[in-house]
């Protein structure tokens, strides 16, 4: 009897165990999902001044010269200034401007597909010249000492000074460089190289026909001259960027 008993009651314990163990595993779950979360929370302000402050840096590095930006988003069809914090999350490009408020050009963020993953990019852009004045890659994971050339390699850079967008950009191979609208491939890395100048040309696509005519740009945000970095706000007598530009 003693035996059968001992019998009988060792599923009921085993049960009582494995039971217990999905509870602790369950909870321990939870509690490392609450602590990913919490501090997820906790980092993304700080993630997002960083992100934001780089992009701003970003700006004044392909638009040289400049030291001030004024946000411009697509409203109704067409361009609108906005302050920096505003419209969070829509598409938006720069207008840069020196020291003396005068207008340098436009700073384009754009992106697209590279030959490992997603190639974020930002450019400037002269609409007087229609010209790429200057790049920076924001984000990539182009394979190691190959695709990543687009970031590290000075000569490749040096593409984007004073390059032509029309009739659009093209990637030839090292040396045969020949037009204003084209540019020096990466060797060993043309894939790479040519995913650059489709995002460039993309960007194009999608912005310049939006821009105010030369001479018609929105003018810098009148007042105290902002931080260096810092995005003047708007003022709420400006114009949209392309009224009386079209």
């Amino acid at each position: 009897m003693s035996q059968a008993g001992q019998t009988d009651a060792t599923p009921a314990a085993s049960q009582v165990s494995s039971l217990r163990m999905i509870m602790t595993l369950g909870l321990a779950g939870l509690f490392s999902g609450l602590m990913i979360v919490g501090m997820y929370e906790w980092t993304l302000p700080r993630i997002t001044e960083n992100q934001a402050r780089a992009l701003r840096a970003a700006v004044f590095q392909v638009v040289p010269g400049s030291s001030t930006m004024q946000k411009l988003i697509v409203q109704d069809g067409r361009l609108i200034v906005v302050g920096e914090e505003e419209a969070k999350g829509a598409a938006a490009i720069y207008a840069a401007y020196n020291a003396d408020a005068q207008f340098l050009g436009y700073a384009i963020p754009h992106e697209g597909s590279g030959f490992q993953d997603v190639i974020k990019l930002i450019y400037g852009y002269n609409p007087a010249e229609k010209t790429v004045v200057g790049l920076q890659i924001l984000e990539s994971r182009e394979t190691p000492g190959l695709g990543d050339k687009i970031i590290k390699d000075a000569d490749f850079k040096q593409n984007f000074q004073r390059l032509s967008v029309e009739p659009e950009i093209r990637a030839v191979k090292k040396g045969a460089k020949s037009a204003a609208n084209e540019i020096d491939a990466i060797t060993g890395a043309t894939i790479s190289s040519k995913a650059v100048v489709k995002i460039l040309n993309a960007g194009n696509a999608t912005w310049v026909p939006l821009l105010p005519e030369p001479g018609s740009e929105p003018p810098a945000a009148r007042g105290e001259a902002p931080a260096e970095g810092q995005a003047p706000s708007m003022n709420d007598d400006h114009p949209p960027a392309n009224e009386g530009g079209q």
